[in-house]
């Protein structure tokens, strides 16, 4: 058996260890554009108050992953999906080539989602969506640094990964102002008692939260970036965090359902019986689409297990929990997911 991954996040990383301890014959071949290993994505948010992040963050090796005969084309994007003759076009990493799947796993996650109104603005905001967005923010903030002054942040954006940034590069000692577009921070997954309680232990550790924020766009002033609200106000840089978006150009070329994500039945299955969908991009029939590290895996897991034909009950979510990585918070109340 084939099996094309596209994707070393933990969904495709799982997944190819698993299926490589099940199916000691399999081809497994995973293709990334990634180039630093294999990562813990969670942590990126924690990148501004540990030191050593570049070398902690990652988990193993694409080296050590070889090891394990699984065949890694780092560096490379797929560009299309060939479904009658089973094949993928390969791009980067050196060469263009085709590669030949009898099972192909979409597994390469979401990309961070900008509003409509700010992509005209591109290139006056950071994201922070993988290690190669940190580093380049990282070396930024030093630049700053070495000029023996600390930088002033602008966030837009107050759910989950907005507040875990601005706790953590105000822990590290930057000045950080939050605008978020609502009365309440994190409403999707938090009761009003517990944003209530975020926003103490932001401002308490320094952070400005700004809330019901019409950002309306962004400008330069000499060295400075503006965020344009009913006052416009200036900073060192900017970080856009409004959310995720599944990387669902691949599939749709290819011609499969799409809605929020790639649709697949419980089985994973996308409309193509020999193409499958795992983690973030992976839109289950009830609609959802889980994107938490606990589900994630789960699939990952299940799904090796049903290619390798030990299973035959559709994958069910497992009950999981999360939390918001933000410096001295503890929600009281259940988070909703």
């Amino acid at each position: 058996m084939r099996v094309v991954i596209v994707g070393s996040g933990i969904a495709g990383v799982t997944f190819a260890e698993k299926i490589r301890s099940l199916c000691q014959e399999a081809l497994i071949t995973l293709v990334t554009w990634e180039t630093d290993g294999y990562y813990s994505r969670p942590l990126l948010s924690r990148g501004f108050s540990k030191d050593d992040i570049e070398r902690t963050i990652i988990l193993k090796s694409f080296d050590k992953l070889h090891e394990n005969n699984i065949t890694i084309i780092s560096g490379a994007k797929i560009t299309a999906i060939n479904r009658d003759g089973q094949t993928v076009s390969i791009e980067g990493s050196g060469s263009e080539k085709l590669l030949r799947y009898d099972k192909l796993i979409l597994a390469q996650g979401s990309a961070a989602f900008i509003p409509q109104p700010f992509k005209p603005y591109a290139d006056m905001f950071y994201c922070l969506n993988s290690l190669v967005d940190l580093k380049t923010l990282r070396r930024f903030r030093q630049s700053i640094l070495n000029r023996n002054q600390n930088p002033h942040w602008a966030i837009i954006g107050g759910g989950l990964i907005g507040c875990e940034v601005a706790s953590d590069l105000s822990v590290a000692g930057d000045q950080v102002t939050l605008f978020h577009a609502m009365d309440r921070l994190m409403e999707r997954q938090l009761v009003d008692e517990d944003s209530v309680f975020l926003q103490k232990v932001l401002e308490n550790s320094g952070v400005n939260v700004l809330l019901n924020q019409h950002v309306q766009g962004f400008s330069k002033r000499d060295e400075k970036i503006c965020v344009n609200t009913n006052v416009t106000a200036e900073f060192d840089s900017l970080i856009v965090s409004c959310g995720f978006l599944p990387r669902t150009e691949l599939a749709k070329q290819a011609g499969l359902d799409i809605g929020r994500g790639i649709k697949v039945n419980q089985f994973l299955q996308t409309t193509d019986e020999n193409i499958y969908a795992l983690g973030d991009v992976a839109e289950l029939p009830n609609g959802k689409l889980y994107a938490f590290i606990l589900p994630i895996r789960s699939q990952s897991l299940w799904l090796a297990t049903f290619l390798a034909g030990q299973e035959q009950n559709p994958w069910t979510a497992p009950i999981f929990t999360t939390k918001a990585k933000v410096h001295g918070f503890e929600a009281v109340h259940p988070y909703n997911l």
